[in-house]
């Protein structure tokens, strides 16, 4: 289980209040629904850390720095939407880096959760190129809790606010909950090329040596076959997801799976 989550309020409220329509600001929104969330979170056990709890001058990258330097196991930022013009869109989505681990399900619960109050629910949709997203270390989601310029939006917010909150926050928990509800470990595996063997006895040997000296591997390329190596079994979810980050940053094609 994930016992450590940040959980962010879009923009500063400060510098930077996000969207505005009509007077509204969207920090506003994003403040107070993150503050109701963790309260959530914590009632039910888990270490919740706030990027924010007030108005304050924040970068989206001291946002990460934060989530990074308290070694969190997951990173919620909270927002609102906005289209280019009013009433254009309607609707909740939840952004993710990409579409490894378990980000993709918990965002299609929250999603899910909050259609079940009366939202559209637009999507799960992978956007890397956003600095929570990017910088953060551990698993990170961006909630579009519905468009500020949208009034079905608002009323929605506004009238159904609590749960909103608890359904934002059971997507979450659900999530952790249904990833670790069985003991056994989670292996994860990594793909490589024959070539990258060459000089090895099994690929299990390629591996260790790699473990042992630190010694990164040639990167898989082309359309050989490929060998499946299992590179690591753990059963905390979150340790099989940086062993997995760790290997695509060296270029290998992995995967986690349950046994």
């Amino acid at each position: 289980m994930a016992n450590r989550i940040v959980i962010d309020a879009g923009h500063n409220g400060l510098t930077d209040p996000g969207a505005v329509y009509n007077g509204r600001r969207e920090s506003d929104d994003n403040l107070r629904l993150a503050n109701a969330v963790g309260k959530i979170l914590s009632r039910n056990g888990y270490d919740v850390i706030y990027t924010r709890t007030g108005d304050i001058n924040q970068s989206v990258i001291q946002k990460a720095d934060l989530a990074n330097n308290a070694d969190a196991d997951l990173f919620v930022s909270i927002h609102r939407n906005m289209g280019t013009y009013p009433g254009q869109y309607n609707g909740v989505q939840t952004l993710v880096y990409d579409r490894s681990g378990f980000k993709v399900p918990m965002a299609e619960n929250i999603n899910q959760n909050l259609e079940g109050i009366g939202f559209r629910n637009i999507n799960v949709d992978v956007r890397p190129n956003l600095a929570v997203l990017r910088r953060t270390r551990m698993p990170a989601l961006l909630v579009e809790a519905g468009f500020l310029d949208s009034e079905e939006d608002n009323r929605l917010f506004d009238s159904r606010f609590d749960e909103i909150a608890q359904a934002i926050a059971d997507g979450i928990m659900d999530t952790l909950n249904t990833e670790t509800a069985e003991n056994d470990p989670l292996p994860a595996f990594a793909s490589l090329q024959p070539p990258s063997l060459s000089s090895y006895s099994s690929s299990a040997d390629a591996w260790q040596t790699f473990q042992t000296e630190n010694v990164p591997l040639p990167a898989p390329s082309g359309t050989q076959p490929l060998y499946r190596v299992q590179v690591g079994a753990f059963h905390n979810l979150q340790n099989a997801v940086e062993l997995e980050q760790e290997l695509k940053r060296l270029g290998y094609n992995t995967w986690i799976v349950t046994v």
